[in-house]
Formats: structure tokens, C-alpha cells, sequence
């Protein structure tokens, strides 16, 4: 499975981006995807999931803000990030969870709020 996450860039304090994430795999419909972040010298963090079937999962730090969605015909997860806070500001993987259990990450994308 491959992963290309996309859409990031530069953006101001209570703007809005929009990240994409294309995946591999003729199986597509049958990962659970995630978006998780990296701030420079913090941890990774959950941001959003999205089961197979569709249910969604976010990070507290999240909740209300960002929508987690998914394209399984075009093999493809989204993320739609409003009400952008500098604390935001990190590289955001996309990351898939296959049915037999194999995780697979993506290069990730810089996403950065200037306050």
C-alpha cells in the first residue's frame, strides 16, 4: 500500500486548508484510514480516523474543527481543517490499517498556522 499526502501549505490563524491523502490498493474500501501529526519535538498525534465503514473518530484538540472523509471509488481520505490555530502547525501523515492488521504510512505534508 502507498500512501501521498497532499494540500498542505501556509496559512493564517482561523483559515482553513484541506488535505488529501491517495492511496494504493485494489482493497482500498476495506482500510481503516487515520491522520496523525508530528509538531516539531512533540509526539505524534492522533488527528482523525475513519473506519471501512465509515465511522469517524478525532482528537480532542480537533473535535469541531476538523472533518475526516473518504473516497473509497477514487481511493482517496480527506481532511478539511477549519478554524486553523498555530498550535496546529505540523507534518500530517496519512496512515492505513489493511484487514489483516499491516500498517503503511505516507510521506507527510507541512502544515503551518501563522498566528
Amino acid at each position: 500500500v502507498q500512501l501521498q499526502a497532499s494540500g498542505g501549505g501556509l496559512v493564517q490563524t482561523g483559515g482553513s486548508l484541506g488535505l488529501s491523502c491517495a492511496a494504493s490498493g485494489r482493497t482500498f474500501s476495506r482500510y481503516n484510514m487515520t491522520w496523525i501529526r508530528q509538531a516539531p519535538g512533540k509526539e505524534r498525534e492522533f488527528v482523525a480516523g475513519i473506519r471501512s465503514g465509515g465511522s469517524t473518530a478525532y482528537g480532542d484538540s480537533v473535535k469541531g474543527r476538523f472533518t475526516i472523509s473518504r473516497e473509497n471509488a477514487k481511493n482517496m481520505v480527506y481532511l478539511q481543517m477549519n478554524s486553523l490555530k498555530p498550535e496546529d502547525t505540523a507534518v500530517y501523515y496519512c496512515a492505513a490499517r489493511t484487514p489483516g492488521g499491516m500498517d503503511y504510512w505516507g510521506e507527510g505534508t507541512q502544515v503551518t498556522v501563522s498566528s
